[in-house]
């Protein structure tokens, strides 16, 4: 019995989630045996790669983590008690997010390796299947960075998996799962094109690849002031900046617009079709019962009061990034909202990613942005600053941003305030944007910062270890070649 969940996985890998199809539903009549022989195929099969992204990032499973476990949201008390828990940091194995981070994760790296063991025997040019391949490689990347970020090290599976022999894989370590991620993204950098047209735009491009891989070192280098990953990023980034191929919006505003998907400032994101293949970001956050989304706000989580009055009043983001009133649409009454009322109904509510366009719940077609070219300036001018000083050019890359937010460039800083100025814009202009936890992580601020921020009752009993999450319980009884992390 103790291998039932694993078992019950692998097989549903192997039957059907390598089934591509455009519209992301499975094709009963295909198996994996049969399907891979034309170039259609091959391409259906990244397709659907995608797919697999859009409910990691539909369902929360990334994004609500990195939120309530960090210190810029607030989940209800009359919410899901998972998520309270990961807010309290009372996380056990047995935490339904974090279990759905794995069992995501895994099962796109599944899709992945299938796709890259089986686009070579189709009939698809050489430089047609390369791409590909450097597509399922970028994606096996971007799965594998979110494993090692919240476990540290785990299985490393870059076969396709068969049979149920030899599947109790133990964890490798954090370097050599950081080392395939390298790999990977190096080969990817080597078979992507630099940009898509029409239909294609979205895909994983060169510049995608090198920015994630500028992440990665970034990563690496910890809070380390001495690294040599520093430099490593720097170079990397810089690549992505001197290629002229990305810059900002001149309105914040503007990044998340419908009509600007897959815009000048993507690197990489992921999107969603209205009402077809949607997000919850608009129904979820909107102001529990607010009659201004479809189905009214669920009401999920708020901002913290901290981060909400980190913004200048004269930043541009603050308006696009939170929503404060809205006028009710049968009575015409403005309704005020609240930084500190505990009333679900009356909560300030984190605003940038919503869409009003959908007519049904769950159907926002708003794209989830998981690299910015704001992201790659602000990772620049960190990079940069711990190789070589608050530079010009580091100083560029951080004022540009802070320019388009309406914001005075900062001038004459030392080495140590440049790096905390980085670290301040980071969580102003990628706020919900699933990367303050991690930012936190890697420079050993997430006890300190965990620990500031108590409103609402938060008693949160964090330490060292929580730096991890543990490993799901589920996946403990089924392979008993895993060691659970440090303090769980």
């Amino acid at each position: 019995m103790k291998k039932l969940f694993l078992i019950a996985f692998i097989i549903s890998l192997i039957s059907t989630s390598c089934i591509p199809n455009l519209d992301l539903s499975p094709l009963a009549s295909q198996s994996v045996n049969t399907y891979y022989n034309t170039a259609e195929d091959a391409n259906a099969s990244i397709i659907a790669l995608y797919g697999q992204l859009r409910a990691m990032y539909r369902d929360e499973v990334i994004v609500t983590p990195n939120i309530v476990s960090a210190d810029d949201g607030i989940p209800f008390p009359t919410g899901n008690a998972n998520r309270i828990a990961l807010w309290n940091y009372d996380i056990t194995p047995e935490n339904t997010f974090v279990g759905q981070i794995w069992s995501n994760a895994f099962t796109a790296i599944q899709r992945s390796n299938i796709a890259i063991s089986r686009i070579p025997g189709t009939s698809a040019t050489e430089g047609v299947k390369n791409a590909y391949i450097g597509e399922a490689k970028f994606l096996r990347a971007l799965h594998y960075f979110t494993l090692v970020r919240f476990f540290g090290g785990v299985p490393l599976v870059t076969s396709e998996t068969t049979t149920l022999e030899n599947i109790e894989v133990p964890r490798a370590s954090a370097e050599e799962v950081y080392e395939q991620i390298q790999n990977d993204l190096l080969e990817a950098i080597s078979f992507l094109p630099a940009a898509y047209t029409g239909a294609n735009v979205g895909r994983a491009t060169s510049g995608a690849a090198k920015g994630l891989l500028g992440k990665v070192f970034l990563t690496r280098a910890g809070s380390s002031q001495n690294s040599p990953y520093w430099k490593m990023a720097a170079d990397i980034l810089y690549e992505v900046i001197s290629s002229k191929s990305y810059e900002l919006w001149d309105d914040y505003n503007d990044v998340f617009a419908l009509q600007n998907r897959g815009g000048k400032e993507s690197l990489f994101e992921v999107m969603y079709l209205t009402d077809v293949a949607g997000n919850n970001f608009s129904t979820g956050y909107a102001p529990r019962g607010a009659p201004i989304v479809p189905g009214s706000g669920s009401g999920i989580l708020r901002p913290s009061k901290y981060l909400f009055d980190l913004y200048p009043e004269n930043d541009l983001r603050k308006e696009v990034t939170f929503l404060t009133e809205y006028i009710h649409p049968t009575t015409g009454e403005t309704i005020i909202l609240s930084i500190d009322d505990p009333d679900p109904a009356r909560a300030i509510s984190f605003w940038k990613l919503a869409d009003l366009t959908n007519a049904t719940s769950g159907g926002s077609a708003k794209s989830f942005p998981i690299l910015r070219y704001s992201d790659i300036l602000l990772m620049y001018a960190e990079a940069l600053n711990e190789t070589s000083g608050p530079v010009t050019e580091a100083y560029d890359a951080l004022n540009s941003v802070r320019i388009r937010a309406g914001l005075e460039p900062l001038t004459g800083l030392t080495k140590e305030a440049f790096r905390e100025a980085v670290w301040l814009e980071r969580r102003l202009e990628l706020c919900f944007e699933g990367h303050r936890w991690f930012d936190l992580v890697r420079t050993g601020n997430l006890v300190s910062a965990v620990l500031n921020e108590t409103s609402f009752s938060r008693n949160p009993r964090i330490d060292a270890h929580h730096a991890l999450y543990p490993i799901p319980q589920r996946e403990m009884d089924a392979n008993s070649n895993l060691v659970q992390n440090n303090g769980y």
